[in-house]
């Protein structure tokens, strides 16, 4: 699976009384499917998987996946505290149609969890997936990093695709791309345009046509003498190949170009969720070689970026949404909503975002 461009991290919507609002989901995965995003994260931590159940957790990543458009990538968040957990909602997510999971490293026995417990961790999970693993190393959350020679030793795994990195460290990035650069390569399958091709669109199916009557019909009615309306076929997607290694996402919008300069093939950025245009026009910007331009695009979000994502967290993201044109609302409890004066902070520095 080819990871490149931009991704969204999707919000999860709650009813005042924190039942999940899967209308509002839907809307979210509907509106940024028609954006030029690579692709959805659905339960990352801007979704705060955390906080759901599991029945929680497998009905949104089931109507997520029923809504998301077929040539995006769908990326499930899954991580747990323990392999069986892990890997039972990678079982999940690979019935409800997923391309890959996203695989945070545990956290709760932080004394105990040295490097060789999270490689153990993360070869189990992989070896028992049905889909293909990126790693996720969010020390801010877990206040545990995933060791270099962790990431190094996972690289050569089959089902490991790459990693999430959202230190915000440049230097982080480039030492994982450096250390990761004999990973084994694989090849991949992808459109004409050599952007992703994800499972949902192999599996397509020939939609039924309601206007076409079907021979076995026309025949039983009479002479024979009827002229067949045939359906025209779907055209084939028409794919290629590529080979890529180890593809590594950072997680921060305030240094995406220097990360992508550093080897990043892209990034998974909670402000995508609310300026899902605004951070494709820097990675739209460095792909087409204009450093100045994709440092300019970059400068124009750097404040709401802070602001919205990095100061406020969550609910900072959830009310930009609102503000843009997409579902927000508040945070799971004990996530306490925005405050008066944070709001007034979040609409000025989003005035000029709005897409």
């Amino acid at each position: 699976m080819l990871l490149e461009g931009i991704f969204s991290p999707i919000t999860t919507s709650f009813y005042p009384d924190e039942r999940i609002y899967f209308k509002k989901l839907e809307f979210n995965v509907s509106r940024l499917s028609l954006t030029a995003l690579a692709g959805l994260v659905v339960l990352g931590s801007t979704g705060e998987a955390v906080a759901l159940n599991d029945a929680e957790t497998e009905d949104v990543l089931r109507v997520a996946a029923e809504v998301a458009a077929d040539e995006k990538v769908l990326i499930a968040g899954i991580g747990r505290e323990s392999v069986k957990a892990t890997v039972e909602l990678a079982e999940t997510a690979a019935r409800l149609g997923y391309d890959a999971v996203l695989v945070r490293n545990p956290s709760y026995y932080r004394p105990q969890l040295d490097a060789p417990a999270l490689l153990h961790y993360f070869r189990s999970v992989a070896d028992r997936s049905p889909l293909p693993v990126l790693l996720y190393s969010i020390p801010k959350f877990t206040a545990l990093e995933i060791p270099l020679e962790v990431v190094t030793e996972l690289a050569q795994h089959g089902n490991v695709l790459g990693l999430k990195e959202s230190s915000g460290s440049v230097e982080r990035v480039r030492d994982v791309v450096l250390a990761t650069s004999l990973a084994p390569r694989r090849t991949v399958t992808v459109t004409s345009i050599f952007e992703a091709v994800t499972g949902r669109m192999l599996s397509k199916k020939l939609p039924a046509n309601g206007n076409f009557i079907s021979a076995e019909g026309l025949a039983s009615g009479g002479d024979g003498n009827v002229a067949l309306a045939v359906a025209p076929p779907v055209p084939a997607l028409k794919t290629r190949t590529r080979e890529v290694g180890f593809q590594v996402l950072t997680g921060s919008a305030s240094n995406l170009k220097e990360s992508l300069d550093a080897g990043a093939s892209g990034a998974i950025l909670g402000f995508a969720t609310c300026a899902p245009q605004a951070c494709q026009e820097i990675y739209t910007a460095w792909k087409e070689h204009d450093d100045q331009l994709a440092l300019d695009k970059q400068a124009r979000i750097a404040e709401a970026s802070g602001v919205v994502a990095a100061a406020m967290g969550i609910p900072g993201i959830k009310y930009a949404c609102d503000f843009n044109g997409y579902y927000g609302g508040n945070g799971r409890s004990p996530l306490l909503p925005v405050t008066a004066e944070g709001r007034v902070k979040i609409e000025r520095v989003m005035a000029q975002i709005r897409n």
